[in-house]
């Protein structure tokens, strides 16, 4: 049996609070065993209630993983939950520099120290009027061709159903099913050797991860998902 990946107190505090807040919800779960149980890795979700970083972060830690979600770095400078949000393990990313591969820096040494990230690539909730993955940002394909580590998609439906962000409504009653499922890690070998990678590369492969979210979110719904990705700009959104 594998050992779980050792937390601090942070962690062991948050999970305290996390955990029974998923108690919420009836979960199933599939394609958990295909996260790697040490090293590093790249967990790629979609993003549909501000419920998600909750849900997904309890999904990690039973999984024997410490989730490392991607935040501003501004939020670390807050005092108190600065040192909360950087003990139970969240990655800075430093917006606005002027080359984009150092807003990474830290999740870069992080994925180089075997530690396993969670991110967001749609940067917010979804703005799709169905809730199908928006046109996302190209950051999780720079981490992704930056370390030789698995990648691997992860879709999730229901947590929209208990917190709808944009219509402001909550809901924990009855308990509503969240689904969460884990997919085989996307190869990208073809990508690695331009160095660095073109704008044109790191959107190809953005739009590679984030498609084999939207198969299995339409698996998961059982409907067909919509060709291309939301662009909320064009949307006025």
């Amino acid at each position: 049996m594998a050992r779980r990946e050792k937390d601090g107190i942070w962690v062991k505090i948050t999970a305290s609070v996390f955990y029974p807040i998923t108690w919420l919800s009836r979960q199933v779960i599939r394609g958990q065993e295909r996260i790697p149980r040490t090293g590093g890795a790249i967990l790629v979700f979609n993003h549909i209630s501000h419920l998600d970083p909750v849900v997904d972060a309890v999904f990690v830690h039973r999984n024997k993983r410490v989730p490392r979600f991607l935040a501003k770095d501004s939020l670390f400078r807050i005092p108190v939950a600065g040192k909360i949000i950087g003990g139970a393990g969240s990655i800075p990313v430093y917006r606005g520099t002027a080359n984009a591969a150092d807003s990474l820096r830290d999740a870069n040494k992080a994925l180089r120290e075997g530690k396993l990230i969670c991110i967001y690539p749609e940067g917010t909730i979804s703005k799709d009027p169905e809730g199908w993955p928006m046109r996302s940002f190209p950051g999780v394909a720079r981490l992704a061709l930056a370390n030789d580590v698995p990648v691997l998609p992860v879709a999730r439906w229901g947590t929209n159903h208990i917190l709808n962000g944009y219509t402001k409504t909550f809901r924990p009653f009855p308990r509503k099913t969240v689904t969460i499922h884990v997919g085989e890690p996307v190869d990208l070998s073809q990508f690695r050797a331009e160095d660095p990678p073109a704008n044109t590369t790191l959107i190809r492969v953005t739009e590679l991860i984030m498609n084999e979210v939207k198969k299995m979110l339409a698996e998961i719904r059982g409907q067909e998902a919509p060709a291309g990705f939301f662009n909320p700009k064009k949307a006025g959104k």
